[in-house]
């Protein structure tokens, strides 16, 4: 049954999502069904590794792991895809930092019992939220300081595998704020890069969209501040003067005023609360 017509915006206030092209179209279609128009522009390439040999070597101590944290759906699909052919999921925890990602590993065959993921109605799907979830079992893993010679508390300390994805230099992508929260209590702390992020190739068409979003009422939806940077290297010639953004995290938002958008509204990552808050705007 369609939605009442009160229930929808305006087309003049269409909303541009920007995530990679997997998860923009399909976060773009659930907004959509929410009453939100709302279409997809890519601007985040997803490539896989040119040597994804490291990947199989780390799938080999995943039973030893205190936990894996998966930074989003990417990492974990392409994780998955590198576990070694016969290999059984003999999984630790799994962390993730959204339901996004947490369904992916759902949809893996990652058991629901081990994996800690802030609920979907938290205020924000990031790594704080992640932290003040599992900080106290990591706590409780660490070794206690001073009761053993320091080989032996080196052996005994736990092990967390983040996975995540690298830019088209090779440079780690993400912030590494979690990382410090854990080496500080003590948990040791290895990095792995399953897939690459790059700026996409826009097409002629998705230019000339891009230029016309500006001044039309669109609202360019921004769950990553490096989206709103390959917009602006695909199609440096942007006027931002009328643009209007979406962010929805507080540094998305200010990194894209330190960019120039004049017009940034915060709102929520949770897929409901973001339609909602959209609809409150118009």
């Amino acid at each position: 049954m369609a939605l009442a017509p009160s229930t929808h915006l305006a087309d003049a206030h269409r909303v541009i999502v920007t995530r990679s092209e997997r998860e923009a179209q399909a976060w773009a279609h659930a907004l959509q069904a929410l009453g939100v128009p709302s279409e997809s522009l890519p601007l985040i390439e997803i490539a896989g590794l040119q040597d994804p040999s490291p990947l199989a070597s780390a799938w080999q101590a995943v039973p030893q792991y205190l936990a894996v944290m998966f930074v989003s759906a990417n990492a974990v699909r392409h994780f998955m895809a590198a576990r070694p052919a016969g290999a059984p999921l003999q999984p630790c925890r799994a962390w993730s930092t959204g339901p996004g990602t947490r369904a992916a590993l759902l949809a893996e065959g990652w058991p629901a019992e081990l994996i800690d993921s802030p609920d979907e109605t938290a205020p924000q799907f990031d790594s704080e939220a992640l932290w003040a979830l599992v900080a106290p079992r990591v706590i409780d893993a660490s070794p206690t300081i001073g009761s053993a010679d320091a080989k032996t508390a080196e052996q005994a300390q736990p092990v967390v595998l983040i996975v995540r994805g690298a830019d088209a230099h090779g440079q780690l992508a993400g912030r590494d704020w979690l990382a410090l929260q854990m080496e500080s209590a003590g948990i040791q702390v290895l990095q792995t890069v399953a897939y690459v992020r790059r700026a996409p190739r826009l097409s002629a068409v998705q230019q000339s969209r891009a230029r016309q979003a500006m001044s039309d009422g669109s609202r360019w939806l921004f769950s990553s501040s490096e989206a709103a940077l390959h917009l602006l290297q695909a199609c440096p010639d942007l006027n931002l003067d009328r643009a209007k953004a979406l962010a929805t995290h507080p540094r998305i938002a200010l990194r894209l005023k330190q960019s120039g958008w004049s017009c940034v509204d915060l709102v929520p990552a949770g897929l409901k609360a973001q339609a909602q808050s959209i609809k409150s705007l118009a």
